[in-house]
Parts: structure tokens; C-alpha cells; sequence
């Protein structure tokens, strides 16, 4: 008689570890509050620019329109006003065909021009010179709420 009673009672104990255990668990999956990020591409124009007081008119020619200061290892480009529109904002990663690496974007462009990057090339003016203007095709990540417009 005693065997059944601590039988009856370990075997109500285990169910209710049991329930107590499983319904502690969340089974749903949390969505996570960091955005989703979308790759996008586009042809664009590139050319190269660099920080030199010759180049960019008065005031410090390390400094971009974003407030950002530049230094000559940066990977950093200047985005034409429209491409901001498209998502690319300031320190969105851009991956640029033949180049290794992600640049960032840190300046932004007079709003005569369209559809065009500048890749920062620090001091060396050969260096971008070298480079001239050419159409290349660039990959940049996209927060979720910019693909939902």
C-alpha cells in the first residue's frame, strides 16, 4: 500500500515537472528587433577623388558633407544626391566591383550630378587619376524598412 502511494505521488510529480517545465519554454519564435538587411545592386559611374585642398575649394578637405573626417587608408565613397534616395545613406557598406572589401559611405555629392560614386583615394592623385571614370556595378545593403516603400 505505502509502494503505491509513493508510486502515485512520484508519478504525479514527474507530470507536473513535466507541465511546469514545457510551458515555461517558449516555443514561438521572437522576432528579432535588428532590421533585415537586403543586398541591391546598380550600374553607376565611378570616379576618384581625393582630399586635397586644390581639389575640394576652402576649408578642411578631410572633412565630408556628413561631417565625417577622412584619412588616407579609408575605404570611403561620395554617393550623388539621388542614390541616397535609393538607399544608399550615410555609412551604408557598398561592395564596388574590383575592389576587395567594403567601402562606407561617407560623403555626399553636388546635386547636379546622378547615378554616379566617387571612390575616396586619399592623398594619391596619381592613384585616382589612374582610376579616371568608369561604370561599374556596386552591391549595398538595404535596411528592411527601406525595401517596404
Amino acid at each position: 500500500m505505502i509502494v503505491m502511494r509513493v508510486m502515485s505521488t512520484v508519478i504525479f510529480l514527474m507530470f507536473l515537472y513535466m507541465v511546469t517545465g514545457f510551458s515555461a519554454c517558449n516555443f514561438e519564435t521572437e522576432k528579432s528587433s535588428e532590421p533585415t538587411v537586403v543586398w541591391d545592386s546598380l550600374e553607376v559611374t565611378a570616379s576618384a577623388y581625393n582630399s586635397l585642398s586644390w581639389q575640394t575649394g576652402p576649408g578642411n578637405p578631410a572633412v565630408t558633407a556628413w561631417g565625417d573626417t577622412l584619412e588616407p587608408k579609408m575605404k570611403a565613397i561620395a554617393v550623388s544626391r539621388d542614390l541616397i534616395e535609393r538607399g544608399l545613406d550615410h555609412n551604408t557598406p557598398v561592395k564596388i566591383e574590383g575592389f576587395d572589401g567594403f567601402f562606407f559611405v561617407k560623403d555626399k555629392m553636388h546635386y547636379r550630378w546622378k547615378n554616379k560614386i566617387d571612390i575616396y583615394m586619399g592623398t594619391d592623385v596619381e592613384k585616382a587619376r589612374e582610376w579616371g571614370r568608369r561604370k561599374v556595378k556596386i552591391y549595398f545593403a538595404k535596411k528592411e524598412e527601406d525595401t517596404l516603400k
